[in-house]
């Protein structure tokens, strides 16, 4: 599988749609492109978010309905330009790749300062796509595990949360929409509560109106989720009155 193929995969592994092989190859190839985990996690989001919106239980069969289809579904090759040359495109990437490494390691043999920067941000990106791929997978495992139980109800400004959460997993989720930015050096921070005292479960990207993350810490007694605005960075207790305060479903 070609590089340009596998950038074409994030869809599907969002979706756990990948065969053992191909999953085990794209994972290897997300821990050297930033820009596919990054993808990977906000398609994942999405389709959290879709996932939600009707909740049904689906037929025994749809799931070996659906990966009989998928074998007989073709996937599109990348797009090209028509008037370029068969393999052309891919031998210039190759021409310009060698034309790179040539670089780096002349730059390298010149500046063994710039080799050791350039070799710890690359061991920076490959370890912030791993973590990517762990989260994806933790919040994979809470909204899909039998005993998940939800709960939605309004924030702010017309802003919805859901809160999903698996006692067997002792994990919990929140998927947040239409969040407003907060004001500037502040960020939205999320908080079990622990029969009235309030334990920090994480930020949210204060960015993003859209998001789906899952709770820092496990749920322990908490019987509710709360989120409040606070200075960016976070606080040790609540400083401001919640946005709202969600029980965990029974």
């Amino acid at each position: 599988m070609t590089t340009a193929d596998l950038h074409t995969l994030t869809g599907a592994y969002a979706l756990h749609a990948l065969g053992p092989e191909e999953r085990a190859e794209f994972e290897r190839h997300l821990l050297a492109c930033p820009a596919c985990a990054q993808e990977v996690a906000e398609l994942s989001a999405t389709a959290t978010r879709l996932g939600l919106a009707v909740s049904l239980v689906p037929p025994d069969h749809l799931k070996q309905q659906v990966l009989q289809r998928v074998a007989t579904e073709r996937q599109l090759p990348p797009e090209v330009a028509t008037s370029a040359r068969p393999g052309a495109g891919a031998r210039r990437r190759r021409a310009l790749t060698r034309w790179a490494l040539a670089a780096c390691i002349a730059g390298a043999a010149a500046l063994g300062g710039v080799a050791v920067w350039q070799h710890q941000e690359a061991q920076d990106a490959r370890a912030q796509a791993q973590s990517v791929i762990q989260d994806s997978h933790n919040l994979a495992a809470v909204l899909s595990a039998p005993d998940a139980r939800t709960t939605a109800g309004k924030l702010s400004d017309g802003a919805t949360g859901t809160v999903v959460v698996s006692r067997s997993q002792d994990r919990a989720a929140f998927i947040a929409s239409g969040l407003p930015t907060p004001p500037s050096g502040k960020t939205y921070q999320l908080w079990y509560d622990d029969a009235g005292t309030m334990r920090s479960a994480g930020l949210l990207n204060p960015s993003a109106a859209s998001q789906a993350v899952l709770l820092t810490g496990h749920v322990g007694q908490a019987s509710a989720m709360g989120i409040t605005v606070e200075p960016a960075g976070g606080s040790a207790a609540p400083t401001t009155t919640p946005l709202a305060l969600m029980k965990f479903p029974a």
